[in-house]
């Protein structure tokens, strides 16, 4: 499969890569900063006995992916809001896997409807994107999201609001799509023992971590459960 993950440089998004590169699939990277695939493609080539990587410029990074067979990568350097690298990022792709992280700014909201254009463009019609817990229904107040309701702890809902709108620009788009919607999300351990529920937070989810979240998100590639929903995960 050829698929084209956007915020690999993030800790979700670092993961999935991860996951993608060990089954065998073509990846397409888009990023900003090259450099900072370092962390996740070190522990990758480490655990093939591929020694140290060197983090000093992209050039370099490219070089050390092929040198040690990882030629399925491609790189894009480039942002999530340029309409010309967004096209060239999936214009090949089988599917596309969204971790945009939510930078304090409109990055995701405004990102959104770009790759959905991007993807209508070129035929491509699987998306699996990563959000929030907070955009998920509410149990206790119906008819709200969690952070518009009494479920939500946090003062803040900036982050929540820009995953809001990106949870309605998928919901009227043609895609194929699937919202992960983690809680509380440390880094943690990978298990591969976590509860889903479509629509909602298991109940007393507490948190799930960065290694569990993008195993359950790489697994929707391979499956039609959660077409058009978004899915709530916890331990």
């Amino acid at each position: 499969m050829r698929i084209t993950i956007l915020g690999a440089t993030g800790r979700v998004g670092g993961r999935l890569m991860e996951y993608a590169l060990k089954d065998g699939h073509e990846v397409t990277l888009l990023v900003r900063s090259p450099e900072k695939l370092s962390s996740p493609l070190e522990r990758l080539t480490a655990e093939e006995d591929h020694g140290a990587f060197d983090k000093e410029n992209a050039l370099h990074h490219a070089a050390f992916i092929k040198g040690n067979g990882l030629d399925r990568v491609t790189i894009i350097q480039g942002s999530v809001l340029d309409e010309a690298a967004l096209n060239e990022a999936v214009k090949d792709a089988d599917a596309v896997v969204s971790a945009i992280g939510t930078d304090g700014g409109t990055t995701l909201s405004v990102a959104m409807p770009l790759l959905i254009e991007a993807m209508q463009a070129h035929n491509v019609s699987r998306l699996i994107a990563i959000g929030t817990a907070g955009v998920l229904e509410s149990r206790a107040e119906p008819g709200l999201l969690r952070y518009q309701s009494s479920e939500s702890r946090r003062t803040l809902t900036r982050a929540a609001e820009e995953h809001h709108v990106m949870l309605q620009a998928i919901e009227q788009s043609d895609l194929d799509w699937t919202l992960v919607c983690p809680t509380y999300l440390p880094d943690g351990e990978y298990t591969g023992i976590y509860r889903t529920e479509k629509d909602y937070l298991p109940i007393d989810g507490k948190q799930i971590s960065v290694a569990d979240t993008a195993d359950f998100a790489y697994r929707q590639l391979g499956s039609a459960e959660f077409v058009r929903s978004r899915v709530g995960i916890a331990y």
